[in-house]
Order: C-alpha cells, then structure tokens, then sequence
C-alpha cells in the first residue's frame, strides 16, 4: 500500500496525525501504539521501503513461546508517525486516544524482508524499551488476515504506560502533565564492584527513598511505594515548589545529618516520633522528567547533568548528590573511614528503567543491614515496657520465614509507638512458615515451643530496618540491632538480600 491510502483516510485539518513523511529515514525502527479506537487494539510498525508497514493487533503481540494472535494489514503510514501520541478526535478515521507503547529497532533475520513479507512471511527480532526477542508475521488466506507468534521464551507483562511521555491513556486523553507516579529504579546488592564497564559511585544514603514532584506551583513527596510524605517534611516541599521549572520528576533521598555530616537513619527515625529536629535534607541523584520532556532514556551522565543544572541555585535543602569517582575499592575504603553504609554503582550509559532491578544500578554494602517484617513480638522482662524482641522474618514466593529475634535499639519512645502500631494487627496464628511451634524442641536463639506459646503474633505488614553481624548457617540474623522502621517499602516486597 502507498501513502495515498493513508492521505485519502484522513483530514488533516481535524487530526493532528502527521500529513506526510518528511523524517528522515532511521533504519530499522519499530513502534508499538496502543489505539483505544471504536475498540482498544494495538498497531505493530515496522520500518521497511520509506513507510511504516503496519498491523492492528487486537490483543496486542503474543508473549509466550508458540502464542499466536490475530493481525490486521493495514495501510502503509509516514515515518512521522512513529513519534505520534496523542488523541484522534471522534468523528475522525480511528477517533480515540493513542499511546506510544513500545518503540526501539527491529531485525530481520533475513537479508530481504521486503521480499519475505510480500511472499507473506516474516521472522524478526524486536529490540524495544518493553519487548524483547523473535517473532513471526505470517499472512494466512485473506490478504489482510496475518498471524503475528512468539518464537522466542516467556516474556513477562510490562508496564502499561508511554514510553515517550511516561502517561497512561487516561493522562494522554486528559492532556495530563506529569505521571502522577512512577515507580523507581532499583539497585542490585553486590559483593564486588564490577570488572568491566564504566561505572561511577555515588554515596549510599541511609534515609527515605523519595520522588519529588513539581507541577507548575505545587509540589509533593512521596515514598518508593507511592506514599504521600509532604506532611512531615513541609520545608523540603517548600523548596521544591521553588525550582526552577515548569515541571519535574526528581528521584533522590531524604535524610537525616548527623553532627559529622552522616546521613543517619535513626535520626530521621527519631525526627518522625517527634524527638528531635536534626538538619534535612533531600539528595538528588537523578531526573525522570523535566520541563515536559521524558529523560528516562537519556543516558545516566546527561541526567546527572540536568540534575546539578538544575540545582545551582535551588534551596540549601535540595543538594546534588555527585559522583565520587570510578574507581570502587578508593572510594569503599574511605567510606568505611567515615561510617557510611555503603557505596551505589551505576553505568554511565544506563537508561532509568522504572521499578526493574536490571543490574545497571549496584549497591556495595559496608554493613550489614536490610529491611524485614514483622511477624510477632515477645513479653517484655525486668523494667522494660510494652514488649521484649520483635520477631522478624522475610517472603520467600508468597511466605514469611523467621529470621530472628531483635531485642536492642529501641529508645522508650519507640517502644511505645511501636507497640500502638502492632495493637490493632493482632492474629492468633503464628504468621511463620518455619517455626515448630507445634513439634516441641528448641527453636533457636534460646527459645523454646514453651517460649513461642507466650509470644504475640501480628499481622506481617510492619517493615524495620535491623543492622546485624552476620546470617548463621540456619538462616539466622547474628547481634541485630533495631534501627528504625521503613514507611517506604511494601512488606510483600521484602526479600533476604544476598
């Protein structure tokens, strides 16, 4: 088919489509638009011959190995087009709302395509920001009638959001700003720095992972698990709203200095129960979007960039969380000299990929600690008050095991508010899949089923952080020590990191 179709089907003067094919020609690119026409469908192009060879999939491209659905050839669209999201008005040839999926670089895995889809077949390889892998078009009976299978392994669902802007249908339809959320990018915990590589490191705070978010005037905060956080750090708000931008999505952490200079999460814990006022700050480490344009693709040293930029002149409150060098083991050895948690690693060229833990990012841990949940508590003894140990554990696919019983840390304050906080979670069930609590015997830590009968169970969707020596053999936390609790973290998502 020729553009003259796609002309023909259109007024230009009502759709914002573009109206001819001016872009220069890019390769091998592809794109992916969700279309909420008459019905919801999604359009796979291809670049191919100066156009855009195009498909309306119905439910959208298979993602298990041998999975075929339905593709409808359609007419050839302009280059221009891989680019387009917006809204078709109603009326108009494909009236709705579009979104730019997926898009990146396809590969043919023959030398002529172009003579393989007018035979009516076609293997390829997609290599997008959401869809990986091969796939086959083949063209059944009806000239228009293709099948699109998956010739590669399982893929997983992704996100359902643009990859140009970041919005949903909804905000595109809407003509919405900023994505109310999204969620951040994870680090993978590491024993060792990378070998190969161009890595830069960068502080490990110990504090709140928050997004900050500006909006013309406003402004908020909220947690790594989208909890609001603006009301308890007002001034930090404050300074966000007085940026120097129109919009922007900044991911950082808000912490807590100590009188060294050291971020500190118990003082930020002790600042949350009212107990102090220590200095806040909030650390930026990256940006997501800016001034209306999604960065997320941009390489890590551009953002970095945009980042420090944007911070010359911003409130003291807001600080640009720099690079410290390139070189780990320098780095980790003078961290450890000033107490510091750890070290993040991340790879200069790395796209922000929103709550993927790929790799990209590493974290170097200097000590031993992790958040956990917690499944119960023990009688207090002697003058403490309100309880003795929490107990903690972690998930494992779906189940929480016991890791240990924490018995020091706990200020009166803390004992008090937490005790307020397990009240209304009480259950009578021990929430633990590897306590013998019925078979007798020890238990470990000095405790026995005698013990564990005296103990209070709990609703597991509290998450603290505990700093501990070491795992023992069995799977137990050696010396921990209570260090605050973590708002920021859904407890489903705690993990035994290793």
């Amino acid at each position: 088919m020729s553009l003259a179709e796609y002309r023909r089907k259109r007024d230009f003067t009502r759709t914002a489509e573009p109206a001819t094919g001016r872009a220069k020609r890019g390769g091998r690119r592809f794109v992916i638009q969700k279309h909420a026409a008459r019905r919801l469908h999604y359009d796979l192009r291809l670049e191919l011959g100066g156009t855009l060879k195009s498909w309306a999939v119905p439910k959208g491209l298979p993602l298990r190995h041998g999975e075929r659905h339905l593709a409808v050839h359609v007419e050839d669209h302009p280059l221009d087009y891989i680019d387009f999201e917006g809204t078709i008005p109603k009326g108009e040839y494909g009236g709705g709302t579009v979104m730019v999926w997926d898009r990146g670089h396809y590969e043919p895995l023959s030398r002529s395509p172009a003579r393989d889809l007018a035979a009516g077949k076609l293997h390829f390889v997609l290599h997008g920001q959401k869809l990986q892998g091969e796939w086959y078009l083949v063209r059944l009976q009806e000239e228009d009638q293709w099948l699109v299978i998956r010739a590669g392994d399982d893929l997983r669902e992704a996100d359902d959001r643009s990859v140009a802007s970041g919005k949903s249908m909804e905000e595109i339809s809407t003509g919405g700003g900023l994505p109310e959320f999204v969620e951040p990018m994870k680090a993978r915990l590491v024993e060792e720095p990378p070998k190969s590589g161009e890595w830069i490191y960068e502080i490990k705070f110990d504090g709140w992972r928050a997004l900050a978010r500006k909006q013309g005037k406003d402004a908020s905060l909220v947690s790594r698990n989208n909890h609001e956080l603006g009301g308890k750090f007002p001034d930090l708000i404050r300074a966000t709203a007085a940026l120097d931008a129109n919009s922007a999505i900044l991911d950082g952490e808000i912490v807590a200095l100590d009188e060294r200079g050291v971020s500190s999460f118990q003082l930020l814990q002790a600042y949350d129960l009212g107990e102090t006022k220590p200095p806040l700050f909030y650390y930026v480490f990256d940006v997501l979007y800016l001034n209306g344009r999604d960065v997320r693709n941009r390489p890590l040293g551009e953002r970095k960039t945009l980042v420090e930029d944007l911070l010359k002149d911003a409130p003291a409150a807001l600080r640009f969380s720099a690079a410290l060098g390139r070189d780990a083991r320098p780095l980790l050895q003078k961290a450890r000299e000033f107490g510091l948690e750890g070290l993040i690693g991340k790879r200069v060229d790395s796209i922000y990929e929103a709550a993927r833990r790929s790799g990209a990012w590493i974290k170097l841990k200097l000590l031993a600690e992790q958040e956990f949940v917690i499944g119960g508590f023990t009688e207090p003894e002697g003058t403490r008050r309100h309880f003795g140990a929490l107990l903690v554990g972690y998930f494992e696919r779906g189940r929480l095991h016991f890791a240990g019983r924490v018995g020091s840390g706990y200020s009166e304050r803390i004992l008090e508010d937490l005790a307020g906080q397990m009240a209304p979670l009480a259950r009578d069930k021990c929430p633990f899949v590897d306590l013998p609590a019925e078979r007798g015997g020890r238990w470990g830590q000095g405790l026995t089923a005698a013990d564990l009968r005296r103990c209070h169970w709990v609703e597991p969707r509290l998450v603290c952080q505990v700093r501990f020596s070491e795992w023992t053999r069995d799977g137990r936390l050696r010396q921990p020590v209570f260090v605050g609790m973590r708002k920021d973290k859904p407890a489903r998502e705690v993990r035994r990191e290793t």
